[in-house]
């Protein structure tokens, strides 16, 4: 429990820009150095904790430490999270109020965005390799991209009419808890 506090301490800490920054951390510390989880295994966590409401970095989270250690690895996971981005808000916004507009300050940001976005785009590239080259996985990428980018639709839509088409077209599927 010690050890999954840690890891996911650790990626709380030191990852700027979100949950999708995060997921490539999350996917080496319990895929790859772990062996924790498979990828497809890592890959169903990670669409059901897209699935919810909430942040993705604390859904993954939560649902890692369920798959390992049930109620008491959830709460761990979640906890180790989610504590660092409170401490650093915290000590930021006490010292930042101060310093919002100095040339260093806001230099930091325009060189932390870049790294951001590639960690982003990482994580978009490791998440392909779960998906089946079907010809359904190919219809709904290229849907979601048209509805959301080109028509603006609500994500939340796409989502929605996503999951109800691979309940009709894959209904014996059974997802692993």
């Amino acid at each position: 429990m010690f050890k999954l506090f840690k890891i996911f301490f650790k990626i709380g800490m030191f990852t700027l820009g979100g949950g999708y920054a995060m997921v490539p951390l999350i996917e080496e510390e319990i895929v790859e150095k772990n062996d924790w989880m498979s990828e497809d295994e890592f890959l169903d966590v990670l669409v059901m904790a897209q699935s919810l409401p909430g942040p993705l970095a604390v859904n993954t989270a939560t649902f890692v430490g369920y798959r390992l250690k049930k109620t008491r690895g959830a709460a761990v996971c979640c906890l180790g999270t989610v504590l660092p981005s409170f401490l650093i808000i915290l000590t930021i916004a006490s010292l930042l109020t101060n310093f919002y507009q100095e040339p260093k300050v806001l230099s930091f940001f325009r060189g932390v965005r870049p790294a951001v976005a590639a960690l982003i785009f990482t994580a978009v590239f490791k998440l392909k390799k779960g998906i089946d080259a079907s010809l359904f996985s190919i219809v709904m990428v290229v849907f979601a991209i048209l509805c959301v980018a080109v028509m603006s639709w609500s994500p939340i839509i796409v989502i929605v009419v996503a999951a109800l088409s691979g309940i009709f077209i894959y209904p014996h599927t059974k997802w692993r808890v």
